[in-house]
């Protein structure tokens, strides 16, 4: 401790230092309470910014907490190394991504060790070296074996700026930008590798249910990104073209069906292109599908409704999208928005056959048929217009038409495709395929000639690889025939598919991961990371759980038990970002300020899950409290203090047990900025406890312990110098977690009558312009009006005063008790129960030097026997009476 004060920088330098040096975070492999605490690991820019100090400091004080509560952590970090960035940035400035990620990595871990991050640094990966990706090659050759990869000619989205081919999920808005660049997508058809991530469809979907530990709205987002739906198929007639099969989710308002649609791409609406060119120009020039509103072409086609007979109009339209359902619909206009839009603008007929159902519907019935000449009925209800079918519920006649119509069966139809990992570029994981030019097809590289390694980058447009002449020819495996290597690269989110399981064996050379201790480990127990991975990232991370634990003897199916989805550091309302110029760069705040104020006060500033603004005044008054808590501490050994026993005493012990209590609840439940706030009233506590009279030494000492082990797991480095300070062995890090037993009720009561207590002397010496109180009585409440509460809180009664005046001890009361029972009746959807008399008295007596402290007079607590009936009136349970001498 610097005798010029709390110097940040030498207290943070010597506690790295010592860490370092004793490996504290380094985790055995082999442990007996394994806890498994992840951040998502990040993609190395260059620089952290606010948002990866808020993620990782989530994760580093939960990991910190569990292992002060007994738990072996594993708290590891790795780089999602590969992707489009790093090759970019080494074309701009005429380098390698290789040189150019190596160096953002070497920076940012620098910064991570500034911050105090306390990870496991020898279970580092680093997704960009042979000796990371080639397993992914492996995990792919895997994946081809178990049938899960397939290549095929696929309609894929090819961003021009980037000129890669995109998975769905990185489409973004009804725009359909890029994610990476905000470049409008186009759609080119090209051979590519899928994963058939569609196998696990309904797994994915099914056991999103069970997921407890995640968020509501990430897993329905998942639910919506599968998108499964129950319904019919059924087929229509087209002279000349055969059946056309169509899907609907509504088969019973078929007999509504006016008109039918084909996508633009559906093999139909591109053979009547060939020969119309009016149909040709809506397809290549006019399809909108994202427009505002539908848009159609006819075709000259009708369909045969296979239950009705009628011929209806068959338009090519590009609401109808060739990857939902099977490309063809039937068209309802009665039921369905979009229908009757289209309707109404080509002059379609509209016929109603589905009618609310009545609230008193029998059953037999047939309601009146609804207008829907302005506004489609598009709820379940009962079936009019329909023939044999009218009068039935939706239900009944779904299930009866899709029985009736031979060609009709019960289908599930998905939004989820396949997963298109194949990418125009250099900075990825080579896919390990080679085409033999000798009829061997394409041709799995073997297991044991992995790695297949990137070679030299080449600085070219398009793809670098295939200007690597030298590279890509190689030998057929199989025949050893000429051969060459597919210049696709993986998708980088197949990296971030299964790293977490690499950190349990990083090191291990002949598998991907050693399986019984990702059985021990897995799965993670606590993960953090941004909402806008909620779809891509952990959708494909729990399908390669799925397929490893069917396939590769994985215990666990699923890879995160609990999912943290962390708010935003904003500034002034808005995102930080480089483009509008207002970000706070971590590297000023540390060296102005110190990685615990930084830590601290975004940990304190809100919920973890909840969005917050950035404030520099924030950061002063935190490092503010950093160092009147250093101050607090040398304050205990300035002072020659002894063992006494008194009441303050007493309420500062009842305040660190609860503060204890409640900080390690809401540690628990990652609400940090609640713990945190119990920390510092706390220290507020004890501040004024040390100055308003001579501190109890062991209760002083005992509150000092507590704050400087509950604030460990954020402010580490203060911390440890406090520990070290109050003379403790070891590291705060290894300490053992404060632990107390309190009624967390009673303690909420107390506090409220002691603040409440406080707060209306405060009005009354306000109101009443008492500058010099000199004594201050507060009055407790008479036992009788407790039992009076108590009844009335239980009590059914409409005739609340009736039933107290059957106890004959309120009765006894008089007027008094009825006064009383009609504020209690009145409100009586408000009332709750405080604290028993005799514990009101003790917990007011015990905080009355809170109020001599604040108003420089003496105060007396006094009980109901001690005051004459007028100064007793006003006293009630949880709001004593209060008598000011002036």
């Amino acid at each position: 401790m610097s005798d010029a004060g709390y110097d940040h920088a030498r207290v943070e330098r010597r506690w790295q230092e010592a860490w370092n040096d004793a490996e504290v975070y380094r985790t055995d492999d082999d442990v007996e309470d394994p806890t498994y605490v992840l951040g998502m690991y990040p993609y190395p820019s260059g620089k952290l910014h606010m948002g990866h100090v808020r993620n990782y400091t989530i994760t580093d004080a939960y990991a910190r907490y569990r292992r002060m509560r007994g738990d072996d952590v594993l708290h590891p970090m790795g780089w999602d190394a590969f992707g489009l960035p790093a090759e970019n940035a080494a074309k701009d400035r005429d380098t390698n991504p290789r040189d150019w990620t190596i160096d953002c990595i070497e920076t940012m871990r620098e910064q991570m060790h500034a911050m105090g991050f306390g990870y496991d640094w020898d279970r580092e990966i680093t997704t960009c070296t042979p000796e990371y990706y080639q397993w992914n090659q492996w995990l792919f050759s895997r994946f081809h074996d178990e049938d899960l990869v397939e290549r095929r000619d696929a309609d894929v989205n090819w961003c021009p700026e980037c000129e890669t081919v995109l998975a769905d999920e990185q489409v973004e808005g009804e725009a359909e930008l890029c994610w990476r660049c905000d470049t409008p997508v186009e759609q080119r058809e090209l051979e590519q590798w899928f994963l058939k991530i569609t196998e696990y469809a309904d797994e994915l979907l099914d056991a999103i249910d069970d997921l407890e530990g995640w968020p509501n709205s990430v897993r329905q987002m998942q639910r919506n990104w599968i998108g499964r739906q129950e319904g019919t198929e059924l087929e229509f007639s087209v002279d000349g073209h055969g059946t056309v099969e169509a899907f609907t989710t509504r088969v019973d308002t078929i007999h509504g069906a006016t008109f039918f649609a084909l996508a633009p791409d559906h093999p139909i609406s591109e053979e009547l292109a060939e020969e119309d060119d009016v149909v040709r120009k809506f397809i290549d020039h006019e399809a909108d599908p994202d427009g505002d509103e539908p848009n159609g072409v006819e075709t000259g086609l009708s369909a045969a409704n296979p239950v009705t007979g009628d011929e209806i109009p068959i338009y090519v339209a590009d609401f109808v999208l060739s990857d939902v359902g099977t490309g063809a619909l039937m068209a309802v206009p009665g039921h369905d928005e979009r229908d009757h839009a289209f309707a109404t603008k080509m002059g379609e007929e509209i016929v109603p056959v589905i009618a609310p159902e009545p609230d008193d519907w029998d059953g037999e019935t047939v309601p009146g048929v609804p207008d829907v000449s302005e506004e489609a009925f598009t709820d379940d209800g009962v079936l009019v217009n329909s023939g044999e079918y009218t009068g039935l519920d939706s239900e009944a006649a779904r299930a009866r038409l899709t029985e009736d119509v031979e060609s009709a069966a019960w289908a599930t139809q998905y939004q989820l495709r396949d997963w298109g990992i194949s990418r125009q570029r250099y900075w990825g994981t080579p896919i390990p395929v080679v085409r033999c030019h000798d009829g061997c097809g394409s041709v799995i590289v073997p297991d044991e000639e992995l790695p297949v390694e990137l070679p030299e980058f080449i600085n070219t447009t398009g793809n670098p690889l295939d200007a690597a002449e030298e590279w890509k020819e190689t030998t057929c495996p199989e025949c050893g025939g000429d051969a060459t290597r597919e210049t696709d690269t993986m998708d980088t989110f197949v990296d971030s598919s299964w790293y977490f399981l690499r950190y349990v064996s990083p090191d291990l050379e002949d598998a991907p991961f050693d399986v019984g201790r990702a059985n021990d480990w897995m799965p993670v127990d606590q993960y953090v990371g941004g909402i806008e991975h909620a779809v891509m990232h952990l959708l494909y991370s729990r399908f390669f759980t799925k397929v490893l634990a069917d396939h590769e003897g994985l215990e666990h199916r699923e890879p995160f038990t609990n999912l943290l989805a962390q708010g935003m550091v904003q500034l002034e309302g808005e995102k930080m970002s480089k483009s509008k110029g207002n970000v706070v760069s971590p590297q000023r705040i540390v060296e102005e300020y110190g990685a615990d104020t930084a830590r601290l006060f975004m940990m304190q500033a809100a919920q973890p899950e909840r969005d917050f603004d950035w404030s520099e005044e924030g950061v002063r008054s935190t490092n503010a409290f950093l160092g009147r808590l250093h101050e607090l501490v040398e304050t205990l050994f300035e002072a020659d203090l002894e063992e006494t026993d008194d009441a303050i005493a007493r309420y500062v012990e009842s305040e660190i047990d609860a503060t204890i209590a409640i900080a390690g609840e809401e540690y628990d439940e990652l609400r940090f900025n609640r713990a945190l706030r119990e920390t510092q009233d706390l220290v507020r506590t004890l501040r004024q406890y040390a100055d308003y009279a001579e501190p109890n030494a062991e209760t002083f000492e005992r509150g000092l312990s507590a704050v400087v082990r509950l604030l460990a797991p954020v402010a580490p480095h203060l911390a440890e110098e406090l520990y070290d300070e109050l003379g403790d062995d070891g590291f705060v890090v290894d300490a053992t977690w404060p632990t107390a037993d309190v009624d967390r009720e009673f303690v909420d009561k107390r506090r409220t009558l002691v603040e409440n207590t406080r707060e209306d002397v405060r009005q009354i010496v306000d109101v009443a312009g008492i500058d010099d109180p000199q004594a201050i009585d507060v009055v407790v409440a008479p036992d009788w009006k407790y039992d009076a509460l108590g009844i009335a809180i239980a009590s059914e009664a409409d005739n609340l005063i009736g039933e107290l005046m059957q106890e004959s001890h309120i009765r006894e009361q008089g007027d008094v008790a009825a006064s009383y029972g009609q504020e209690l009746q009145a409100e009586r959807e408000a009332l709750s129960m405080t604290l028993g008399p005799d514990e009101e008295f003790a917990a007011l007596e015990s905080a009355a030097w809170l109020v001599e402290r604040e108003f420089g007079a003496p105060v007396t607590v006094v009980s109901a026997d001690e005051v004459d009936e007028s100064v007793l009136k006003n006293a009630e349970p949880g709001r004593p009476a209060i008598e000011i001498e002036d």
